[in-house]
């Protein structure tokens, strides 16, 4: 295990706008405002399709599903990662009438509804890491 504290060294308000893809939308919020490596707070908000990458077994590798929502609305609950290269990493809890469910954002989920989400970003080379299929 490895551990380390540390100020951060900016922090980011990002609002989306109905209709944007989440998850292209936070790259390019990384990327315009210079965030590398860091962390996703927060996020909550609605959206009217959604992809999640779950795993469905125990086992290593694990095996996966990537359930799809299109032209429905979803709570989305809670969202929060982390920031690697550039890339956002998120994981999210969403919501309807039917249930609720948690996994990995995957392109293409779609803004219904937006609150700001807050983003940390870092300085510390520490935190610098690979992201990869299945981190």
């Amino acid at each position: 295990m490895k551990s380390w504290s540390r100020s951060a060294a900016k922090i980011s308000l990002i609002s989306l706008e109905p209709g944007e893809d989440v998850l292209d939308a936070l790259t390019a919020a990384c990327r315009d405002r210079g965030i590398i490596d860091g962390v996703v707070l927060s996020g909550i908000g609605t959206l009217d399709r959604c992809r999640l990458h779950c795993v469905t077994t125990t086992g290593y590798p694990p095996d996966e599903s990537y359930p799809e929502w299109r032209d429905q609305p979803l709570e989305l609950a809670s969202m929060a990662g982390i920031v690697i290269g550039g890339m956002p990493h998120i994981h999210v809890s969403i919501s309807n009438e039917t249930g609720a469910w948690a996994g990995h954002l995957e392109p293409g989920c779609r803004v219904l509804t937006w609150r700001r989400s807050p983003s940390c970003s870092s300085a510390d080379p520490r935190f610098s890491g690979r992201l990869t299929k299945g981190v």
